[in-house]
């Protein structure tokens, strides 16, 4: 299997340099850096940084930094520690930001040649005129004009919103993109790169094109929204090529790939604002959200994504991938590589009437079917917490677990029964049992024959923890079936519990992932958890009907 997943996209890289069009292949990962990267974004990280290494070309991190208005330096930052997180090590790390001088030339070339001019409407006015094929009032003006009033643009004279270039292509044009766009804005502030230098920003119809061809892009790929910008794409270069600095050729082209969509979650930097500003979430790493920062946070590997990438592959064809499959491939990730530990996150005290002391049982970290050694010593005693949910005064057909009459294992322990069960108000608080000491490490021991194994901890040795469990964030499929997608929050996506967990983890590195045997995947919270206050994250639940 290739770095990037196997698309339509490949065989047209594989033609081009078969047949020599490029000498080599450079591609680029161009985000813009107002918001943090989701995994979405996985899915060009993987296929322009995979396709790079496959073919034994470049990638380039460029930030589209032509907003001042909504881009940070934190976001940069945290888009390029998303990249290497990922696995991908940028050729270079670059911004549109350091070529706007260049684009500023090659803007007062367009203009010279009578393909661009300054246009006075309003937004709104612009929109109007746009929508009904009609040409701008300020659409003849004279080169020496719009000259003059480009460059007075530039140097401040006039406030924001005021005046844009646009480019003079036709008015009523069928494709709406190439109805006269508009190619820069006023816009008074500061860039977080560029300092004060620059009150014109590029829009970035403009902007887009000229930085691929001044990186010497080979190939641009981008989603499917921006296939009608591509005329525009295309209508820049071919007006450009061999002028303002730009070479003739070769140049790049542009090509469209269905963007990734998941059910139960959103996936638009909107919508995820949205949550994040509404205090829906915590933040940006909460791990309920879909973004790369929050499923890190959450214990998901970049081996996992990079995998459910090539799962989904890369089309034209735009679908909702379920979220099942990103959970499986999660689930797949973990299996081999979490130890099997013991933790109870609903705990139901149970006290040994027929055993004294405590003792150290070697349990294997491995089922049978992971071909690994190692294993740890379990504390053993008269008192043990096992799981509420594992106990039933009045079980259902069928039931598997501990109940009145009926025997269970302690998992890597004793076969147990029920001895007496201490309610207080109507709740069941305390159970009494009895161990068959005999049945210690036998599976079953002759003629006990126990209806289930569940899972426990020593009482007097287990460690506190605290567990969050992250489900889907929202109800639906579709969260915005219905209305308003905050309707269809999921208000049990974050379920917080208090338990235990056997004493093993606190001599393990802080970053182990663990399956709490019949309970998820599990590891520590990489912001809260501490030796003296354990956080533990559940990564994943683990299959439907597996704990019975």
């Amino acid at each position: 299997m290739g770095v990037a997943p196997e698309s339509f996209i490949t065989e047209i890289v594989e033609k081009d340099l078969r047949e020599g069009r490029y000498e080599a292949l450079r591609t680029r990962f161009p985000p813009e850096p107002n918001g943090y990267l989701h995994i979405g974004h996985a899915r060009s990280i993987v296929l322009n940084f995979g396709l790079a290494l496959d073919f034994g070309g470049e990638c380039n991190l460029r930030f589209d930094d032509t907003n001042p208005e909504t881009e940070k330096e934190e976001y940069a930052r945290a888009i390029e520690e998303d990249v290497r997180w990922l696995g991908f090590t940028p050729t270079r790390v670059l911004y549109a930001s350091d070529y706007f001088e260049q684009m500023y030339e090659c803007a007062l070339t367009l203009i010279r040649e009578g393909k661009a001019y300054v246009d006075d409407l309003s937004e709104e006015e612009m929109s109007a005129l746009r929508a009904e094929g009609k040409p701008s009032p300020y659409r003849e003006r004279s080169v020496e004009e719009n000259l003059d009033l480009f460059q007075r643009m530039a140097q401040g004279e006039f406030p924001t919103g005021s005046r844009v270039l646009r480019a003079k292509i036709d008015p009523a044009h069928p494709n709406f993109k190439l109805r006269d766009p508009v190619l820069y804005r006023i816009v008074h502030a500061p860039h977080y790169h560029a300092g004060d230098r620059w009150v014109i920003y590029p829009m970035y119809d403009f902007a887009h094109p000229l930085e691929d061809f001044i990186e010497g892009i080979t190939h641009s790929l981008c989603t499917l929204e921006f296939e009608n910008n591509r005329a525009i794409y295309d209508w820049v270069i071919e007006n450009l090529k061999g002028k303002c600095g730009l070479p003739e050729a070769p140049r790049p082209y542009q090509y469209e790939f269905a963007r990734l969509d998941l059910t139960y979650t959103v996936l638009s930097k909107r919508k995820l604002i949205k949550l994040v500003e509404g205090g829906y979430v915590s933040g940006w790493d909460d791990p309920r959200l879909p973004t790369l920062r929050a499923l890190r946070r959450r214990g998901v590997r970049p081996e996992a994504i990079r995998t459910f990438i090539h799962k989904t592959g890369v089309s034209r064809h735009e679908a909702r991938v379920e979220m099942e499959l990103l959970e499986e491939v999660i689930r797949d990730d973990l299996n081999p590589l979490a130890p099997r530990v013991l933790g109870v996150l609903d705990p139901l005290e149970v006290v040994l009437t027929n055993y004294e002391g405590e003792e150290w049982i070697e349990a294997p970290y491995w089922p049978r079917d992971i071909p690994k050694e190692g294993s740890r010593l379990l504390p053993f005693s008269d008192r043990i917490y096992i799981e509420r949910s594992d106990f039933s005064l009045d079980p259902p057909k069928g039931w598997k677990r501990f109940a009145p009459g009926q025997r269970v294992r302690l998992r890597h322990a004793y076969v147990m029964e029920l001895v007496e069960v201490v309610e207080e108000g109507g709740e069941v608080k305390l159970l009494k049992a009895r161990i068959l000491p005999e049945t210690l490490g036998q599976n079953p021991a002759d003629g006990v024959r126990p209806k289930g194994v569940i899972h426990w901890v020593s009482a007097r040795h287990a460690l506190p923890a605290e567990f969050r469990l992250y489900n889907r964030l929202f109800l639906r499929e579709d969260p915005e079936e219905g209305g308003d997608f905050l309707t269809n929050l999921n208000p049990r996506a974050l379920e917080v519990k208090r338990g235990y967990v056997e004493p093993s983890v606190a001599k393990d590195p802080k970053d182990t992932r663990y399956q709490l045997e019949r309970l998820g995947y599990f590891w520590q919270d990489p912001v809260d958890s501490r030796p003296d206050r354990l956080v533990f994250n559940r990564i994943v639940p683990l299959k439907e009907g597996y704990r019975t």
